[in-house]
């Protein structure tokens, strides 16, 4: 079976992570990525990541984690035989995806107004900090300076310990996530009425988008500020990661019924009348009350005792993994979620990536090569796009590509 993408061309311009996460969404899902990068340096994230013997090869770890299955095209947009280059791709191009800061594309001569006269069906996707537009919009930053702008900081960690950033770049994942589905809706509609479309797509935007579901309605409708709460869950008790026998445990009780099974679960059903405790409303109150006397019974087992014995009850509740631990769990493997690289040509070793977060009936979303060296497909997608080798060799003298 194709995959939803199948036929799609992305010109990809983008380098570190947001950008590059979207269209490594969209190659899983099948669509031609031509990633488009400065000669002799490519992409910041060739020399990032944990191995730095994978940086000097201009394979970091960092840029391995959203490139596998693109093509990487060397190509100097400041050489005029490089802009001839980049014009003729855009003719049988689909998308155009880059981070640039804002009003640099233009300065190219390579803004949305500008392509789309020469392709009216394009959907040219901008990925920038703080959006096209706005009294921020020119200003550099990194998902960290967003975490701290969207209020994600403020939050995280304990009142003792906030404000911290989270542990991992979540404004540049949620970014990127937002402009895969912008592009996918744009390209469902360009079936239907044959436009193109402009997206601007802003990290801080996206990032207080996701918070919208409780944070912010929280603040707008219920004139709740906020506030750094560490593991506890406002919204219900008990509701937070507690101390075992041996461990910590997860335990999330939204509902009554998960409670009075807890209650069951650790040998206290009088809990379940206690006037302390007894509706949902008064637990939240006296979360403190409930935390000890929930933590006193939990002594008695481990975090995984308590956590299979949970489970048969139907109460959520789980142990807290590293990502070593989660990442050789038996689910993850059933999931088929890593996709394993034998002997990557370049670097001489294995290599692994994530695929997409979903499933579809019609076939794993996936992709079939692992990350490029730098430069690899200029030949291959030249020729292509029509250019003879003796052509091509020319383009490589002028220092275009």
């Amino acid at each position: 079976m194709s995959l939803p993408l199948d036929g799609v061309r992305v010109i990809d311009l983008t380098n570190v992570l947001a950008g590059p996460l979207a269209s490594y969404q969209m190659a899983m899902l099948g669509a031609e990525v031509i990633k488009i990068e400065v000669p002799g340096v490519g992409d910041l994230a060739r020399k990032m990541g944990g191995d730095p013997k994978l940086g000097k090869m201009g394979m970091g770890a960092s840029y391995c984690a959203a490139n596998a299955g693109k093509k990487s095209l060397t190509l100097n947009l400041k050489n005029k035989r490089g802009k001839e280059v980049f014009l003729r791709l855009i003719k049988n191009a689909d998308v155009v995806l880059e981070n640039f800061r804002p009003g640099t594309m233009k300065k190219l001569g390579f803004d949305y107004d500008s392509l789309k006269k020469i392709n009216q069906t394009l959907i040219y996707c901008a990925v920038s900090g703080f959006g096209q537009s706005g009294p921020l919009s020119q200003r550099p930053t990194y998902d960290q300076i967003i975490q701290g702008f969207c209020g994600l900081m403020s939050l995280t960690g304990n009142p003792e310990t906030a404000p911290m950033r989270a542990g991992y770049v979540v404004c540049d994942t949620t970014a990127a996530i937002t402009a895969a589905f912008a592009v996918c809706a744009a390209l469902y509609r360009r079936e239907k009425s044959g436009t193109g479309e402009m997206i601007d797509v802003s990290m801080l935007d996206s990032s207080l988008a996701s918070m919208a579901s409780w944070t912010v309605s929280n603040y707008f409708n219920a004139n709740q500020i906020p506030v750094p709460r560490g593991n506890e869950n406002p919204t219900a008790s008990p509701s937070g990661t507690y101390r075992t026998g041996d461990g910590l445990l997860n335990i999330v009780n939204n509902e009554d019924k998960h409670f009075e099974r807890l209650c069951e679960v650790i040998g206290m059903p009088e809990l379940k009348t206690d006037p302390r405790f007894e509706e949902r409303n008064i637990r939240i109150k006296n979360r403190e009350q409930m935390r000890a006397v929930l933590e006193q019974a939990l002594q008695a087992k481990s975090a995984t005792e308590w956590e299979r014995l949970f489970d048969e009850a139907g109460v959520p509740a789980g142990r807290i993994f590293t990502i070593p631990e989660i990442l050789a769990h038996p689910q993850i493997e059933s999931r088929k979620l890593i996709k394993r690289f034998k002997n990557v040509d370049g670097i001489g070793r294995d290599l692994s990536v994530p695929r997409v977060g979903f499933h579809l009936a019609s076939g794993q979303p996936d992709v079939a090569t692992p990350p490029p060296r730098l430069g690899q497909d200029t030949d291959a997608v030249l020729a292509g796009a029509g250019y003879s080798a003796s052509e091509i060799e020319e383009l490589r003298t002028q220092g275009a590509i």
